[in-house]
C-alpha cells in the first residue's frame, strides 16, 4: 500500500511505502546558509514526525547546495543536528535550486 500525505497537484510532502517514508525536498527561510539549513532541518523533523519516523531513523539524505563554497557552513548546522551514532548515508552536491534566494535543499528517506 502506498500512502500519500499532504498531497497537492504537483507532489506529496511525504510518500510512505513498505515501511519507508520519502520526503519531498525541503528548503528553508533565512538569508544565510546557516538559517536556511536550520529551518530545513526543522521542517524535516516535522515531516518525519508526521510520517511516524524521526531523525534517528533516517536512511539516506541528499543535500543540494546552490554553491559548494557553503559546504562547511551547512555541515556545521548538520553536524550539530544529526543524532550521534545515527548518521544516514548522505550525498551533497551543487545544483541550481528552484529560486535564486535558496541556498540549500534537503531530501530524506527514512524508516517508519
Amino acid at each position: 500500500m502506498i500512502e500519500r500525505i499532504e498531497s497537492g497537484v504537483r507532489m506529496s510532502k511525504i510518500v510512505k511505502h513498505n515501511g519507508l517514508a520519502y520526503l519531498c525536498g525541503q528548503v528553508g527561510d533565512g538569508d544565510t546558509v546557516t538559517e536556511q539549513t536550520r529551518d530545513c532541518l526543522s521542517r524535516v523533523e516535522r515531516l518525519l514526525e508526521t510520517a511516524g519516523s524521526s531523525p534517528e531513523q533516517m536512511l539516506q539524505v541528499v543535500i543540494w547546495l546552490a554553491d559548494m563554497a557553503d559546504f562547511a557552513e551547512m555541515n556545521a548546522v548538520w553536524d550539530a543536528w544529526v543524532p550521534k551514532g545515527r548518521a544516514p548515508a548522505r550525498a551533497c552536491g551543487e545544483a541550481r535550486l528552484a529560486r535564486p534566494e535558496l541556498k540549500v535543499e534537503i531530501i530524506v528517506t527514512a524508516a517508519c
